[in-house]
């Protein structure tokens, strides 16, 4: 396993609509796991694949110690609404109050191939919405007001030369001691 570069605000790949994953190979299991590895190591809980520079429909969760693999997948269900701090792996040290629906059921399929139904409230719903965002190019911060949008990018301004070429680079350990935030780091 590796520890892959995390693309953040600002690379293009963020903003383009991924690809359904059709073959289920080895090298996708790979994938799979070094994104679990990363997204651990940056102290997140989830991370979809163009967060990494791929173009695969893939997102992997861990949410409350439940590990989620998610290909293909599609919100099939929504109901009510929730207000919920978001932050990004690809947008640190930024956070946003974004309102989502409360209840979500997703349907994908698994690394493989076999058919996956997760429903999600709280945490696990708002993870799932804010994942499968990524996979279509959309962030958090596009669910802002245009105010707080402006804001925000604005404390972005100076938090972005810490990430020349637009890639932040984690390192195994990176953050141990630091408080988490739990649901901080989609």
């Amino acid at each position: 396993m590796s520890l892959l570069p995390i693309r953040i605000l600002g690379d293009p790949v963020l903003r383009e609509e991924t690809r359904p994953v059709e073959a289920f190979t080895p090298e996708l299991k790979q994938l799979i796991e070094d994104m679990f590895e990363t997204m651990h190591a940056a102290r997140g809980v989830g991370l979809a694949a163009p967060q990494v520079g791929r173009l695969e429909r893939l997102t992997v969760m861990d949410v409350h110690g439940e590990r989620y693999v998610l290909i293909n997948p599609e919100i099939v269900e929504r109901e009510g609404t929730i207000k919920w701090e978001e932050g990004c792996l690809s947008i640190p040290e930024l956070y946003g109050d974004v309102t989502r629906s409360a209840r979500v059921v997703v349907e994908a399929v698994d690394a493989e191939g076999k058919p996956v139904r997760v429903e999600g409230t709280e945490l696990l719903g708002v993870c799932l919405q804010h994942e499968i965002d990524h996979l279509h190019g959309k962030l958090f911060i596009d669910h802002l007001s245009f105010l707080k949008r402006q804001k925000l990018l604005a404390e972005w301004e100076e938090e972005k030369p810490r990430y020349p070429g637009f890639i932040r680079i984690v390192v195994a350990g990176e953050g141990d001691d630091d408080e988490v935030h739990d649901d901080e780091k989609l």
